[in-house]
């Protein structure tokens, strides 16, 4: 017999019930308080949403924040920005820094003559240095990515809930979504209390949040959905743990394979694809979270309509779930 790795016990018993309203009002907090970051620290936008120009500097010599200030002083410029990355990638002689800028004039991106200065005060600081990239992004074109990102993350919700609803019922489909804006919300708010830069990479990270959560959840729904017409008579809630401890392996297998992959890539993979990498990883652990302590709770305090309905002479679960999708 093949050994199997199994992160559960093949059959498990917990009661995520139990304490219910300690981790269901625990997720409820947490929205708040991202709600309360979000609009009191609010969001560190990068290029692609505040409009303006970022500069990656690549050099020889160790980066001194306060040089680079200084040679950049008495320039038309707005606020400046300078970080320096470091990343274990890196070769021992390669320092790297960033250096966002803004316009004086908030209705205009930096100039070309602008840029020119700018990079002319830092090579005389420091002969060695070299750009090796340029974004700029005037403000108009910011505010439209801000809406196209909102409408983008509102468009694949309403998707997803029609989608659900058609192959289960509107209940699931409401807990489902509820639990996704959870797990987006949370995950915003995260990047609002720890100042992380926000920019494309994080809404695309987002909209891959939504699509990994919400297969989560389609797995436990799917075997709700076996088991309440194989379990006609058994309590709803008790049909409800039994589904997730039926799927408890299979999900445990799932995150924790994807998180170490995404923990590799945010370890590894370098400061420009750490935003990204973080935002998945924080997404994975609060889409198991919702899977199974959100989601279904959701569905249960709704309440499922049991009865059966007849179709051609069967008794169906849902009338659109013969519909191949």
């Amino acid at each position: 017999m093949a050994w199997r790795l199994r992160l559960a016990p093949e059959k498990t018993n917990f009661d995520f019930f139990r304490h219910q309203w300690l981790t269901f009002g625990g997720s409820i907090l947490l929205m708040l308080a991202a709600f309360l970051f979000w609009g009191t620290e609010g969001l560190n936008y990068g290029i692609d949403f505040k409009g303006g120009t970022t500069l990656r500097t690549d050099s020889s010599q160790a980066v001194d924040v306060g040089g680079y200030r200084t040679a950049l002083e008495g320039l038309p410029l707005g606020d400046v920005v300078i970080t320096e990355v470091f990343d274990p990638s890196f070769r021992a002689d390669q320092h790297v820094a960033m250096i966002r800028i803004s316009s004086a004039d908030s209705d205009e991106a930096v100039s070309e003559d602008g840029l020119a200065q700018v990079k002319a005060a830092l090579s005389s600081y420091d002969p060695a240095i070299k750009f090796v990239s340029e974004e700029t992004v005037g403000p108009k074109v910011s505010g439209e990515l801000v809406y196209s990102s909102v409408l983008a993350v509102a468009v694949t919700s309403i998707g997803i809930m029609l989608y659900i609803w058609m192959r289960f019922e509107w209940q699931f489909a409401l807990g489902g979504v509820l639990a996704l804006l959870h797990d987006v919300f949370i995950t915003v708010g995260i990047f609002a209390f720890f100042q992380i830069k926000f920019d494309l990479t994080i809404v695309a990270a987002l909209l891959t949040i939504l699509g990994y959560s919400i297969n989560d959840t389609v797995v436990v729904f799917d075997r709700l959905r076996e088991n309440l017409v194989k379990y006609k008579t058994m309590p709803l809630r008790d049909v409800m743990n039994l589904s997730v401890n039926e799927t408890l392996s299979r999900t445990l297998m799932t995150s924790i394979t994807t998180l170490i992959a995404v923990g590799s890539m945010m370890v590894f993979g370098g400061d420009v694809i750490r935003g990204f990498s973080f935002a998945i990883f924080m997404g994975v652990l609060l889409g198991t979270y919702s899977s199974v302590y959100v989601a279904k709770n959701i569905v249960l305090m709704i309440g499922l309509d049991r009865s059966e309905k007849p179709k051609g002479g069967k008794p169906s679960d849902h009338e659109f779930a013969n519909i191949e999708a």
